[in-house]
């Protein structure tokens, strides 16, 4: 786990580098003069976009030119006026022909070139006197500008596209969708969880309308068991007044039962209204409590996402802080890095020049061991070739006696 966190560090950091062009620095000599080239080239372009204005102006810079750049701007001047002049006949008569005007305009063109080339060689000779006329002169903007604009926006893409191997495009390319990809994933998760909410929302919308339909259906209930009673009422009296003439008695015996009946029929209904107002108002404690539910739902939901939201800043925070540490370590790391290579060459060669010593010891010794061993055996052959010649002539003399004894 400690090396794959490593290697995504390693790959991200990787990636926020090549996104960032502050981090590439050129790897060798022909991008640095490319780099070079580009940036030289635009500063010759805001110097050539000053000079009609310092041309506009030459009577205030003049102090500040000197009479040289002075009198190859007012040549210049000259030059360009021609050249206006020129165009301008050119489209408002036709005294010359087509390949004369060319001709001239060609001429002039180069002389013009020449002339801000001479310009530009005496301006960039003074660097103070360039900054100055910077500073006085780009009072508003020119079209040049945009152009001068332009050509910077190119030259930060070649230098990040020179500077950018394949393998870091194609790491880019992966970081950035890797990035999209988990953009996706996470609005996915949140529509997925705003649908969740959304349901859970119905569902207690549609519990609320339910409860409500039977509170109206227990009303419309109770209104037509009064109206059924006061009809009932109204019969029983239409009944007795119609039996009245006949048998008070027993109209006024069915009366008083009828009256018993509605006194029962009152306090059925009056039992059934309470009965109803209390589960009215169950339910609407009920609705409440659901309400107070819901609301606690959506405050505690509310705050999970302000602390995931905290937890988030703080871990962007601790991470800004990590990719700054890293940078810094990575810079010491590399100075450790060259310094290392540097002694690890020397030690290479101190290792090489013992080697070197090493083997002209040994060729010394093996040299020396030989001149031993041949002057070992030259002094065995020499003493003992002596003593064999001593025995040689002992054993001479020796013969040469008993000879002589014999013959006597």
């Amino acid at each position: 786990k400690g090396m794959q966190t490593s290697e995504k560090a390693t790959i991200t950091l990787n990636v926020m580098k090549m996104l960032d062009p502050h981090w590439l620095k050129p790897n060798s000599i022909e991008t640095e003069r490319i780099i070079t080239v580009l940036d030289e080239t635009i500063v010759q372009l805001e110097l050539s976009s000053l000079i009609p204005r310092v041309i506009e102006s030459l009577d205030r810079f003049a102090d500040v030119l000197g009479p040289e750049i002075t009198n190859n701007l007012m040549e210049h001047q000259k030059l360009s006026n021609e050249m206006e002049h020129l165009l301008s006949s050119s489209e408002e008569e036709d005294t010359m022909t087509a390949e004369e005007q060319q001709g001239c305009l060609c001429l002039l063109e180069q002389r013009l070139k020449c002339s801000v080339r001479d310009v530009l060689r005496l301006l960039l000779a003074n660097p103070s006197l360039c900054q100055a006329l910077k500073h006085e002169a780009l009072v508003r903007k020119s079209p040049a500008e945009m152009f001068i604009k332009a050509f910077k926006e190119f030259r930060n893409f070649m230098v990040e596209r020179i500077l950018t191997s394949p393998t870091e495009e194609e790491e880019k390319i992966r970081f950035l969708e890797g990035i999209s990809l988990q953009i996706q994933k996470n609005t996915e998760a949140i529509v997925a969880l705003q649908t969740e909410l959304a349901a859970a929302i119905r569902t207690q919308e549609e519990e609320i309308h339910k409860k409500d339909n039977v509170i109206k259906d227990l009303r419309s209930s109770m209104q037509d068991l009064t109206t059924e009673c006061k009809a009932a009422i109204q019969n029983t009296k239409e009944e007795g007044e119609k039996q009245q003439e006949g048998d008070l008695e027993a109209s006024q015996e069915q009366c008083a039962r009828l009256q018993q009946d509605v006194q029962q029929l009152e306090a059925q209904l009056n039992a059934l209204v309470l009965e109803h107002r209390a589960s009215e108002l169950a339910l609407l404690k009920r609705k409440r409590r659901m309400e107070t539910e819901i609301g606690n739902w959506i405050q505690k939901f509310d705050e999970h996402m302000e602390e995931k939201q905290a937890e988030y800043e703080e871990i962007h925070a601790a991470y800004t802080e990590e990719k700054n540490q890293l940078s810094l370590m990575m810079e010491k790391h590399a100075v450790l890095l060259q310094e290392y290579s540097q002694i690890e060459e020397e030690r290479r060669r101190q290792e090489e020049k013992k080697e070197q010593e090493l083997k002209e010891l040994n060729t010394l010794s093996l040299a020396a061991t030989r001149i031993q061993a041949f002057w070992k055996g030259y002094l065995v052959r020499s003493l003992y070739g002596s003593k064999l010649k001593k025995k040689k002539g002992k054993g001479k003399g020796k013969g040469k006696g008993k000879g002589k004894k014999s013959k006597k």
